[in-house]
């Protein structure tokens, strides 16, 4: 490919990073949790390559866990992040012109991505959320990607008790599982603060929280003086619209205004058809972990998939395209996560987000009708 000097501005949407008045991102945002792990580095390249280069896509998220899941074998953290640092390096030219996103880990009892990032390799040990853990991500995800500053970082989950049912599978809060212990909020807005303050991070967003935790990081980083998040990066999908419920309230645009930002929005492969009928495709993503995001394939998530896809069918389009166009069509701003391991699949995806692609008013209903028949299918209270 022929050096490419700046990012072709293509028919896909840009739309401001919340309430950052500077940023404005494409409504797709390029994942790469399986660099590492089910795609090479030069996969990597070739598909930030396509992405960027062509397609325009301004905005890559990472964090410095990933790939994922951590049960692989060929598993090192900070292995993503370090494979687009050297694309980087290869494209100087574009960095300014690209909004890069990473995560600092929230509280994990043991874990080889956080906390005292000084220890062995191999060395369990906690990862934490206070001032002195997040510094010392920072500059590693930094060194990492080989840049100066990182565009968006984000908490990836919260260092207090949580109950993620993206995780666990379950939403119920369990007041007994509190921990005494946990970083306050308001420490980890001043260490970000101070990340800000010295030009080693533009703006800072969540990812995995709560209404409670929104307003808190808020009030936090408006009694410190700080800027406030700008972004949140839940789960969201046909088959988990938990998002919906209260939290999209508080990061409205006439609140917050936060600016979502789903991830599996197509549930871990699932909203893409390829796992009906019982099937197990070679290679996909679930068939090769057998205990990594099963939630999407259990009996009322298939059921509901099933009949997605016979209203895709119907509106002439895949499963796929519905399923990741219906993200933009929420009443709140959203730039939609994807990833692919393939270029094909990366291709159809960012397809979706083609001003040519447009959902109907009855195929919206029709979604609706699903999902009043089970809400979030793929979660149990």
């Amino acid at each position: 490919m022929a050096a490419v000097t700046s990012i072709p501005r293509t028919t896909l949407r840009r739309i401001p990073l919340g309430s950052a008045k500077d940023v404005f991102v494409t409504d797709v945002c390029l994942g790469t949790m399986t660099w590492g792990v089910q795609n090479t580095e030069a996969e990597a390249h070739e598909q930030l390559d396509y992405a960027v280069k062509q397609r325009g896509v301004n905005f890559i998220d990472t964090a410095e866990m990933y790939p994922v899941p951590s049960s692989d074998a060929r598993w090192k953290p900070g292995t993503t992040e370090e494979i687009i640092g050297n694309w980087l390096a290869k494209n100087v030219e574009l960095r300014k012109e690209l909004v890069v996103a990473t995560k600092v880990s929230g509280y994990q009892a043991k874990s080889e991505t956080a906390g005292n990032r000084t220890v062995p390799a191999g060395a369990p040990c906690a990862a934490r959320l206070d001032k002195q853990s997040i510094f010392q991500a920072c500059d590693a995800s930094l060194r990492r990607l080989r840049t100066d500053y990182i565009d968006l970082y984000q908490v990836h989950w919260p260092d207090r008790y949580l109950p993620i049912g993206a995780f666990t599978g379950s939403t119920e809060y369990i007041q007994s599982k509190e921990r005494s212990d946990s970083v306050p909020i308001r420490e980890t807005v001043e260490a970000l603060g101070e990340l800000i303050k010295a030009g080693k991070i533009r703006h800072y967003g969540l990812s995995n929280e709560s209404t409670f935790g929104v307003c808190e990081f808020v009030r936090a980083a408006d009694e410190l003086g700080v800027p406030r998040p700008v972004s949140i990066q839940n789960s969201f999908c046909l088959l988990h619209r938990q998002f919906d419920t209260e939290v999209a309230e508080a990061c409205s645009k006439s609140n917050y205004n936060i600016l979502l930002l789903p991830w599996t929005p197509l549930a871990g492969g699932a909203l893409s058809g390829k796992y009906l009928d019982g099937a197990r495709p070679e290679g996909a993503r679930m068939s090769v972990f057998k205990h990594f995001h099963q939630r999407y394939l259990n009996e009322n998530s298939v059921k509901a998939t099933k009949q997605y896809k016979e209203i895709a069918d119907k509106a002439g389009m895949s499963l796929t395209t519905m399923a990741l166009n219906w993200c933009k069509t929420r009443a709140f701003n959203t730039s939609t996560i994807i990833g692919a391991t393939t270029l094909e699949q990366l291709k159809e995806n960012i397809d979706a987000f083609e001003p040519s692609v447009v959902l109907s008013k009855e195929t919206l209903k029709a979604i609706d009708a699903v999902h009043q028949q089970c809400r979030d299918p793929c979660i149990a209270v």
